[in-house]
């Protein structure tokens, strides 16, 4: 008989409970007041735009459009309803890099990385007055993110990483041991790093449906469930036919992220990996007294699988990250949501990180999927001979990046030379993924090593150095 420790017995009884379902969107939490469903498309459409996807990236591409002309006409497909993929169910953490991450960026476009992050924190400030503008009640909270080390070798590389934000005029403060403790009490925190500008909190699911009806408001017109089943080329317009009907426009912006449907080109150049989340209940007075976050930032830590974690409107205390899965052939199911021992292993970690709440239980635990490319940030393209703009490869920041991206698709679909389309980001594409099974053993033995560097005092082995060398390496 394998005997089972004191801590995995605490968290499988805290997990006891938890609903299998998506904490943001579920409909009996108070306040979550889920729109009714748009009817699907039926019968022949034109319009002037057609976007494709009721995410982040397809809401902003409407709305922006119609923001820039009042006047034209702009039809929204959605295969689900509005936010039920990625943009409903991930942290609601909205960063301003564009990049994954200042050090991801520098390392492959160090020449316009002054201007990527300058754009990025334009365009965090452009969704903070788009929700005020648009009256969206999403809990949006400019609280910065903490990040923490629990290793010592984490503190030397937050150090040069708070060295470099600062030389870019950022506002960034490194904190030793007892700081970071005082922002937050946990005694796993060995230092820190504080950036107050660059991270934004919000209910990611109120986002979605905010912007879903800012959209109606302004005119769009919205079809959900009507997957898009094929693409059309005609004379001067492009048709997407779904179950019921087509959409036939000159523009077409798409925005599926992990699902590409028939637009197969993206499947060269993005794998579908999962993410997995818990959600504890409410804290008490006592237990949030326990824990500090009087900042409310939101928290990672510094290890390559990292955890990320944040408090809710309500006080509960987000928690996910660590494992990301690959499933061979790039499997998208529904059985894939829920995966048992992440959740085990995601609990353990929780209790190890705050002692101090033995008692508190998870309500919610659910997973999904988040579009990844080689490079680990969103990438743009066209295709049906310009009539058509995507935006794919988020690599989990897509919350902010997607209203950059939006912005990208419209000004590539005008043929507009603007500040955003100008740099080599945007106007190159990542190193396409093998196809299977190198595929899947590429992954597999960069997720191991990666795991591996975490356990070396973040030593990098032969793989992760020779990825490093052809310009695929990743840290986070």
């Amino acid at each position: 008989m394998i005997a089972v420790s004191a801590a995995a017995r605490r968290a499988a009884a805290a997990l006891a409970d938890a609903a299998p379902r998506i904490f943001w969107t579920d409909p009996d939490v108070p306040g979550h007041d889920v729109p009714e469903p748009a009817p699907p498309l039926s019968g022949r459409v034109r319009a002037d735009l057609a976007v494709v996807g009721g995410g982040f990236s397809g809401l902003w591409s409407a709305l922006i459009a119609k923001e820039r002309d009042p006047d034209r006409d702009v039809v929204l497909l959605e295969a689900r309803t509005v936010g039920w993929a990625a943009s409903g169910r991930n942290g609601g953490f909205c960063e301003a890099s564009l990049t994954h991450g200042y050090a991801n960026g520098a390392e492959r476009w160090p020449d316009e990385i002054v201007e990527l992050e300058r754009l990025g924190r334009q365009n965090l400030d452009r969704i903070a007055d788009a929700v005020e503008r648009h009256g969206i009640d999403c809990e949006f909270e400019r609280t910065g993110q903490l990040i923490l080390a629990t290793r010592d070798w984490h503190n030397a590389e937050l150090a040069e990483y708070g060295e470099q934000l600062r030389a870019l005029g950022h506002k960034a403060v490194n904190l030793d041991a007892d700081q970071a403790r005082a922002e937050v009490n946990s005694p796993t925190y060995l230092g820190g790093l504080y950036e107050p500008d660059g991270t934004a909190m919000l209910h990611p699911a109120k986002l979605a449906w905010g912007l879903r009806a800012a959209c109606l408001r302004l005119g769009v017109r919205i079809f959900e469930h009507s997957p898009v089943r094929s693409i059309r080329s005609e004379p001067v317009a492009v048709r997407l036919e779904t179950r019921g009907g087509s959409v036939s426009a000159p523009a077409v912006a798409w925005g599926t992220g992990a699902f590409p449907g028939p637009l197969r080109r993206i499947r060269r150049h993005v794998v579908p990996v999962y993410d997995y989340v818990l959600m504890t209940e409410p804290l008490t007075a006592d237990q949030k007294n326990a824990v500090g976050w009087k900042s409310r930032a939101g928290l990672s830590d510094a290890a390559n699988q990292f955890h990320y974690y944040r408090l809710t409107a309500d006080d509960r205390i987000l928690w996910g990250g660590y494992d990301v899965i690959y499933h061979y052939g790039g499997g998208i199911r529904p059985e894939y949501d829920q995966r048992s021992e992440t959740f085990q292993r995601l609990a353990e970690h929780f209790f190890e990180t705050f002692p101090q709440l033995p008692d508190v239980r998870f309500t919610h635990r659910w997973g999904g999927v988040i579009d990844t490319c080689s490079r680990f940030c969103a990438y743009f393209d066209t295709a049906y001979d310009g009539r058509l703009a995507y935006a794919a490869g988020y690599t989990g920041l897509g919350v902010g990046a997607t209203r950059f991206g939006a912005e990208v698709m419209l000004d590539t679909l005008a043929g507009a030379d603007t500040e955003l389309t100008r740099p080599e980001m945007v106007r190159t594409k990542p190193l396409p993924f093998p196809p299977e099974p190198l595929r899947f053993a590429g992954i597999e033995l960069t997720r191991r090593s990666i795991a591996a560097a975490d356990r070396n005092g973040g030593r990098r082995n032969l793989w992760l150095r020779g990825l490093d060398a052809v310009g695929l390496g990743f840290d986070s």
